[in-house]
């Protein structure tokens, strides 16, 4: 597969670029691999997606729920048919586990199944009028052209939960993966072809990021944008969206998600749930634990576990079954891990774990990073109010329940957070107080079942959630029909 040059899906064909611009696609655990080189469509290239996407809508609109259903089932049956093969290249190609990466293949299989269920649901109802003889309805119609646009965090699971309820809803899509990741993307495109959905349903497109953003922001056949990423870039889609009023935009940002530890924790328990929840993917997941926020009386037991879980911690290339965590994405998120690191020293932490890059013998051609926990930060650091998305875990203290979910508050952010503590009155109050879409108890502040609803609050996201009876909100309008049946 080394140096092999992929298209992109375009109504319904696998299509080389007029440009014969091409990026690699580099092994983020060994830089000398370039598992493929995938193109930089021009923009001509990337409208003709959209328009072969709004070309399909009406016959693809006009299917029964039922019948589109049906290819949904074939997809996630064919995704489970091949899970090691794409399992191991989301592993190459992103750095995560091959136990990781075999759990978002069978994840993407699973949001299919599940939305391809809806076709057998409901699609409106019946209503009563104040009118005699009216017989009142409303109806859920598909918006049209979509562009997703997805992270390299999760290149699969992601774009499945995007893809499933915008498919089963009656909508046409234009796909942009992140630039890390076209692979998975490739796979995705290869199952849908494989059985047989209607050519220009599904439409990939890679290449400069801002030009096909341009495109699908002012292209007047794309009805609406779903967006995971950063917060930076998710705010400016959302001011751009706003210039077209038809134009529907769904965005899933950033998140500094915190974890609450109470003096009645068990701190074996929590610090096990801790260490998964920041370090899981090289907390590289927009729900990873990223901030502790610990009681003084609770700090000692806990950090003594957190600390000896965390230095336990095996970090190597993903394709190892013994590796716990591989390495980053690539050059620029290693930077910016190690510089918060440094800026975190700087601000009156004390580096208590890890902090620093491997690059010792099979560390050596790769971007790894050593788990790392920062005790003593202040709650208005920086490094404690910045997204990081790496395997670093801040640890602040507080005096107790109150004055900790205003620090778990006390960001822009309010995407995940958990509580650790036996006490239920303390976990009701959390859940009723912490200011986050995603709240758990004794449970990590990542890993969420594809039937629940999920979605941040205030800078992490807008009010569309994603998967769930509620993922299918953003993908459809609603029309209301009033009809006088009465008998002439």
């Amino acid at each position: 597969m080394q140096n092999r040059e992929y298209g992109n899906l375009v109504a319904g064909e696998i299509r080389t670029s007029a440009s014969r611009e091409n990026t690699p696609d580099i092994n983020p655990a060994d830089t000398r691999e370039v598992l493929g080189v995938f193109p930089s469509m021009t923009e001509d290239e990337v409208v003709e997606a959209v328009e072969s996407a709004a070309e399909a809508f009406r016959a693809w609109k006009d299917l029964t729920p039922i019948a589109r259903g049906a290819y949904l089932f074939q997809a996630a049956n064919l995704f489970r048919d091949r899970a090691e093969s794409i399992a191991r290249d989301i592993t190459r190609e992103v750095g995560k586990t091959i136990k990781e990466a075999r759990v978002e293949v069978a994840n993407t299989a699973n949001f299919f199944e599940y939305f391809a269920g809806f076709g057998r649901q409901p699609q409106g109802d019946h209503l009563p009028d104040e009118r005699s003889g009216v017989f009142t309805y409303t109806q859920r119609e598909p918006i049209g052209v979509v562009g997703l646009i997805t992270p390299w965090n999760d290149p699969l699971l992601t774009t499945a939960r995007k893809l499933a309820p915008a498919l089963i809803s009656g909508n046409t899509v234009v796909l942009k993966p992140a630039p890390d990741t076209p692979l998975a993307a490739w796979h995705l495109a290869e199952v849908f072809r494989d059985v047989e959905l209607p050519g220009g349903v599904i439409n990939t497109v890679t290449g400069s990021a801002s030009m096909i953003g341009n495109v699908l922001l002012e292209h007047p056949a794309v009805n609406g944008i779903s967006f995971t990423g950063s917060t930076r870039v998710g705010k400016e889609l959302t001011r751009r969206a706003g210039e077209r009023s038809e134009l529907r935009i769904q965005t899933e940002m950033g998140g500094k998600n915190a974890s609450l530890v109470l003096a009645d924790a068990d701190f074996a328990k929590s610090a096990d749930t801790i260490v998964a929840g920041a370090f899981a993917q090289g907390g590289q997941r927009c729900t990873a634990t990223s901030r502790v926020v610990v009681t003084e009386e609770a700090h000692g037991s806990l950090m003594e576990t957190l600390v000896a879980r965390t230095q336990d911690i095996r970090v190597g290339n993903g394709l190892d079954e013994s590796t716990a965590m591989g390495p980053v994405v690539n050059q620029g998120q290693l930077d910016r891990i190690l510089g918060a690191v440094e800026r975190g020293k700087d601000e009156g932490g004390t580096v208590v774990a890890g902090g620093s890059r491997l690059t010792e013998d099979a560390y050596e051609h790769g971007y790894f990073v050593a788990p790392t926990v920062i005790d003593g930060v202040d709650p208005e650091a920086g490094v404690a109010q910045e997204e990081i998305f790496g395997p670093v875990l801040s640890v602040i203290r507080t005096s107790d329940l109150e004055e900790g979910v205003r620090i778990v508050n006390g960001t822009g952010y309010g995407l995940s957070a958990s509580i650790f503590t036996e006490n239920l009155a303390a976990a009701h109050y959390f859940a009723r107080h912490a200011e986050a879409g995603n709240i758990s108890v004794n449970l990590p502040t990542a890993g969420w079942s594809v039937h629940l609803p999920f979605g941040g609050f205030k800078d992490s996201g807008s009010a569309f959630k994603e998967q769930g009876r509620e993922g299918l909100q953003f993908y459809t309008r609603v029309r209301t029909v009033a009809m006088n049946v009465t008998p002439r």
